[in-house]
């Protein structure tokens, strides 16, 4: 997976370039002001400190393996307690104590309204009202150039307006443990399968849960490199998708992006337990994953076959890696992928980053 700096971000027309001058624009649009576009965010991350600067001015250790949890299927009520969901606070409330600035940009930002398909559809409109008026083609033809034109310049106009720049700088040491935690990314994407683990309920009967003592509802999940919704920056970042929710990890924390916002958790504020998970496999197995032992689809007292039920076949028991991210401010969340012991290295590039981060120095 690996990353790289670039030294340049191309937002619509512009292109923000990055030297040891600091950050100059270039490009543009007749009828367009460098004003009306995204702000240049400057951080320094290394020796001194962490610095946030808007540049150019806008008008954890394995633990025991749990006992074997279990996928929910077609259940016979009152078998199992109510499932209780695993998942982190609405983004308002996880919010960062530092750099408060930015985030309040990317928000504030994300909130505006694009407004380029109300034009597309005005543009559709218009021609078809004009079309069965019965006048000249070369006037049609106008009509939907000038409709075209205005749709390409009040797109421009939204990517501008909705866009936030970082650029990035590092230290040697900053820059090597960002490095460990995209290898250790790419670790973890590279498994068979991965898993968000919506939600858990104990069970109350295990003879119709193949033994299980408890119950996980869980959907596939992603974890590759990919920038957020209207963010440009110089680096590549890891995304891991969460439910509703998805965690972009940016080198100074994580930013926790869903459909009304954005919250953000710092690496010092972050808390990572990884281990192993016991998992009844009834779907198909994944070819990484290490089958440990097996079940039955109904048991009996004594964990053997239960013969009253004629469909009853033998389930492998897979051990998982279980992945849980938590912070005091309310990021929740429990992901699961189908190789274990390759958790432990993005636990430990997780912790890195947290003791490597230098101390807010200033903002602006």
């Amino acid at each position: 997976m690996g990353f790289y700096l670039r030294k340049s971000i191309s937002v619509g027309p512009l292109r923000f370039n990055f030297s040891s001058a600091g950050i100059g624009v270039s490009g543009g649009v007749k009828g367009f002001r460098v004003s009306t576009g995204p702000r240049g965010n400057y951080i320094h991350m290394g020796q001194g400190g962490l610095y946030y600067r808007v540049t150019i001015p806008s008008n954890a250790s394995p633990a025991i393996p749990i006992t074997p949890s279990y996928n929910i299927h077609t259940i016979p009520v009152g078998t199992h307690a109510p499932l209780e969901d695993i998942e982190s606070a609405d983004v308002s409330e996880i919010v960062d104590s530092s750099s408060k600035d930015l985030l309040n940009e990317i928000n504030e930002k994300q909130k505006r309204p694009r407004f380029w398909p109300i034009i597309a559809i005005v543009s559709v409109i218009v021609f078809g009202m004009v079309s069965n008026n019965g006048l000249p083609g070369w006037v049609a033809g106008l009509i939907i150039l000038s409709g075209c034109i205005a749709t390409y310049v009040t797109y421009t106009k939204d990517i501008l307006a909705k866009t936030v720049v970082l650029f990035y700088e590092f230290d040697r040491a900053m820059e090597s443990a960002y490095e460990q935690l995209h290898k250790a990314a790419e670790e973890l994407a590279a498994c068979s399968a991965a898993w968000h683990i919506e939600s858990s309920g104990q069970v109350y009967d295990p003879k119709y849960h193949a033994g299980a003592s408890t119950l996980l509802s869980r959907k596939n999940t992603t974890i590759k490199k990919s920038e957020p919704p209207f963010l440009k920056t110089n680096i590549e970042t890891i995304s891991i998708g969460v439910g509703r929710q998805t965690l972009h990890f940016f080198p100074d924390r994580v930013l926790v992006y869903e459909k009304n916002g954005v919250g953000a958790v710092s690496y010092k504020e972050l808390t990572i337990e990884v281990s192993g998970s016991r998992f009844i496999e009834e779907e198909s197995v994944p070819r990484d994953a290490t089958v440990v032992d097996h079940t039955w689809k109904y048991v009996n007292k004594s964990g053997g076959p239960d013969k009253r039920f004629k469909d009853n076949r033998e389930i492998p028991i897979c051990l998982y890696e279980a992945i849980k991210l938590s912070s005091s401010n309310g990021l929740n969340e429990l992901i699961q992928v189908s190789k274990n012991g390759v958790g432990s290295e993005f636990s430990q590039a997780i912790h890195m980053l947290g003791r490597n981060i230098p101390e807010e120095a200033s903002k602006i």
